[in-house]
């Protein structure tokens, strides 16, 4: 299911990569910030929201990088270059993702950054919505967010504009070893 749900969000201007190891994502993210000159100044810094993924993971190599914050609030997020969040599922027939978004600061990392980098368990690639539907538990998410590809619109004129809205480019990052809701978690 991975390389159908690659061919979809890629059609739809997503990059996605994937690793077997959480060490291998976190050293293409810390090179992939590195490389897009994150630093310590307002439109230069990312913003990584609590999540899964960090949890167990020695974080020395990222204080090693200037400009990468963990506390997060609106003002920060406007000024932000790059968010990273995690969410649970990937739909193969559509490249769309989704997950709990209730906590803020997934929120403004996925929508008021200029690029959006995307954890995802690769145990949590699901064939299709009405899977994703058995899955999700609408008593205890307040927030359901479902994201296909960078932000778009095409309603000035019908010409097709990215990053209006949110942000201009999307990074899936599927990660082996990683266990999310989609295990039972």
């Amino acid at each position: 299911m991975y390389e159908q749900f690659k061919s979809k969000a890629e059609a739809v201007s997503a990059e996605v990569f994937r690793f077997e190891t959480r060490y291998g994502a976190l050293d293409s993210i810390c090179s992939f910030l590195i490389a897009e000159g994150v630093a310590d100044s307002p439109g230069c810094y990312a913003l990584w929201a609590a999540c899964p993924f960090l949890e167990g993971v020695d974080r020395k190599q990222l204080r090693e990088i200037a400009g990468l914050k963990f506390d997060i609030n609106r003002k920060l997020a406007t000024g932000a270059k790059i968010g990273i969040s995690q969410l649970d599922w990937a739909m193969a027939d559509t490249g769309t993702l989704a997950g709990d978004s209730s906590a803020i600061d997934g929120r403004l990392v996925s929508t008021m950054t200029e690029i959006h980098i995307v954890l995802v368990p690769t145990s949590g690639i699901l064939p299709d919505m009405p899977t994703l539907l058995e899955r999700l538990q609408p008593d205890s998410s307040a927030y359901i967010a479902m994201i296909t590809g960078p932000s778009r619109t095409a309603d000035i004129e019908r010409v097709l504009t990215i990053g209006v809205h949110g942000p201009s480019r999307l990074i899936i990052v599927f990660c082996d070893d990683l266990e999310g809701q989609a295990d039972g978690n």
